[in-house]
């Protein structure tokens, strides 16, 4: 019987180790050391050209929508409205908080900030979670450091891939299976700056 527990729990652990081990950020271009003295960061979020599983994200909400409106009326049309909702509401404010419980450089909308930090998710899988079987989310992003008065002017482009939403228990909903993703992104990319 004490070989189960052993092998519950070896299993377990390995899981848990998947996602941090699959996860990078790497420093492409230039040099974060000009942030070394700033307090305040500004943030931009972008999502142009966005993938999302095999899809593109057109096509995915065109997808989803039709196949939530499919089982009930109206269902389609109000999750593709929180799907695009989720970004101001739940993704942006969350990676935010998370960077700034990580770091030194408070990172938010700083217009007056000498740098902005423009995070621009390239792609996102939702995951699922139907009870008896679950996949986790995670999110892929370029970050460029520009000069604020002259966004042409790049400071540094960091690359983030892998950033999972990890959750325990009753993540049934989309959203917050994604702003975990982003409450990771936030934090990792935090303390690769720092240091």
């Amino acid at each position: 019987m004490q070989l189960i527990p052993k092998v519950a729990v070896t299993v377990l652990l390995a899981m848990l180790c998947i996602p941090a081990i699959a996860q990078k950020i790497k420093l492409v271009d230039g040099d974060l050391a000009t942030l070394k003295d700033q307090k305040e960061i500004n943030v931009e979020f972008t999502y142009d050209h966005l993938s999302v599983g095999k899809d593109s994200e057109e096509d995915y909400i065109k997808k989803k929508t039709t196949e939530y409106n499919n089982k009930e009326a109206g269902k389609g049309d109000t999750w593709a409205k929180a799907w695009k909702d989720d970004r101001a509401n739940r993704f942006e404010p969350k990676f935010e908080e998370l960077f700034n419980e990580n770091g030194d450089l408070k990172a938010g909308k700083f217009p007056n900030a000498k740098y902005t930090l423009v995070f621009h998710t390239t792609f996102i899988e939702p995951g699922f979670n139907v009870g008896v079987a679950r996949k986790n989310s995670y999110i892929d992003a370029e970050i460029s450091i520009v000069e604020t008065a002259n966004p042409g002017k790049v400071v540094a482009k960091i690359s983030l891939d892998n950033a999972p939403g990890r959750m325990m228990g009753f993540d049934f909903d989309t959203g917050m299976r994604i702003m975990e993703s982003y409450a990771v992104a936030g934090k990792k990319l935090a303390k690769f700056i720092e240091k």
